[in-house]
């Protein structure tokens, strides 16, 4: 492993100057490293760095460094010099090891899994503050990890993807916790295999003294055939039960935290939390944007804004906790998604597809709830508020839970979100 002394005596590659190559950047010149190289797929920001040369020049560079800094959006199967990637496979970092390379961190909660992180992390973060433990929350829910120094009785919860885990060598968790694993990124790994084995990498890389979270049988025998030294937990959901009711708060009693909350359960007897208090800060909680976000409400209409939900497994909790729902769908469609709607189709009384591939989500929808082709989400409520207007007796949820990326037409999800939120602001005004 590396020590931040001799950091500055090596010499690096950063591939991809988003967010994270930037904090990459940063880090590097306050470790005193002088020896790096700067790549990005895209002109614009070649430009904005002033990078000169071709991606010929970039390649031929590669040889020569100790460590390659891949941005976690980058597959090198598309890449277009994957072949020098594939050479230098064995020197791909990611930010996350170079933060477990260098610092002196004296406890990290590493959270992964397909549906969830972000809020299971946001909750942790919480209820650790909550009880006066010094928390830091960062990695890929939206801070880079190396954006913080290293300090010392800090407890660092870092939210990581399967892209990460994909490249990462050096990540070594006190705890580690896979959440759950659904039909996911099959773009990415092509198969579920690859997508399990990425994301159970986090595991191998724990030594003995290391707890290692899971509450799902399968992932559970996959763990022991792999013979990982960290100690197993097997997350208690009954023991979890117990106390649900007790909990007062819509942003954590939705189906959707069903599956994690026992996570943060097992994981706050370990630092000594105790069961009051707990519960106390879990109702304390005010939720995420974007996460089954209730942000308008009254006893006739319900506005949800679940943008996040970028499958139809993301998007299923929503769909089964409510009714009458009028539901705005569509994006960028994951590979390998199926919309499983026999118990669900009940619960919605009409559907407003958006997106530029409104014809794949037709399909899904086809013979199985009223669908209408919005394309946008102006288009989408238009519609929805004439439907209020001419049912004013009727109880409606309304409901943009896309099941699908959002790059087709928005930069992120929270963009999605947000013009959701504004533009039912700008009509809702009249019914509130």
């Amino acid at each position: 492993m590396i020590l931040s002394k001799n950091l500055s005596k090596k010499t690096f590659a950063i591939y991809g100057l988003g967010l994270t190559g930037i904090s990459v950047i940063k880090f590097l010149k306050r470790s005193k490293v002088k020896k790096y190289c700067l790549w990005d797929d895209k002109q614009s920001i070649r430009k904005k760095f002033g990078i000169k040369g071709n991606k010929n020049f970039f390649s031929s560079k590669l040889d020569f460094v100790d460590f390659i800094v891949m941005s976690p959006g980058i597959n090198i199967k598309k890449s277009k010099i994957r072949k020098t990637l594939q050479k230098n496979k064995k020197k791909i970092i990611t930010d996350i090891d170079l933060f477990y390379m260098t610092a002196n961190v004296s406890k990290s909660i590493v959270v992964t899994g397909t549906n969830g992180k972000s809020t299971t992390c946001k909750i942790l973060e919480h209820v650790l503050k909550k009880n006066k433990i010094k928390a830091i929350l960062g990695g890929n829910i939206g801070k880079p990890i190396l954006s913080f120094n290293s300090q010392k009785k800090t407890i660092f919860i870092i939210e990581v993807s399967s892209y990460q885990l994909s490249y990462s060598k050096f990540i070594k968790p006190n705890y580690a916790m896979i959440l759950n694993i659904t039909k996911d990124h099959q773009d990415w790994h092509e198969n579920m295999h690859n997508y399990i084995n990425a994301k159970m990498k986090i595991f191998s890389l724990q030594d003995k003294k290391c707890i290692a979270f899971l509450d799902d049988k399968k992932l559970i025998k996959k763990f022991k055939k792999n013979k990982n030294s960290a100690i197993l937990k097997f997350v208690n959901k009954k023991k979890y039960k117990k106390i649900k009711h007790k909990i007062k708060n819509s942003h954590i009693t939705s189906k959707a935290n069903d599956n994690n909350l026992p996570f943060i359960f097992d994981l706050s007897k370990i630092f000594k939390i105790k069961e009051r208090t707990l519960v106390k800060s879990l109702n304390s909680f005010k939720g995420l944007p974007h996460r089954y976000e209730i942000f308008l409400k009254n006893r006739k209409l319900k506005f949800i804004n679940d943008s996040k939900a970028t499958s139809f497994e993301a998007s299923k909790y929503a769909l089964s906790s409510n009714s009458n729902i009028l539901w705005i769908v569509g994006g960028r469609e994951k590979k390998g998604d199926k919309f499983h709607l026999k118990n669900l189709k009940k619960n919605i009384i009409k559907s407003y597809l958006i997106g530029k591939n409104t014809n794949y989500f037709r399909k899904q929808l086809s013979g199985q709830i009223p669908y209408e082709i919005s394309k946008t989400i102006s288009y989408s409520l238009t519609s929805v508020f004439k439907m209020i207007k001419n049912n004013p007796d009727k109880k409606f949820t309304i409901l943009l839970s896309p099941a699908s990326a959002s790059f087709d037409q928005y930069n992120n999800f929270s963009e999605r979100g947000n013009e959701f939120k504004k533009i039912v602001r700008q009509n809702a005004k009249k019914y509130f």
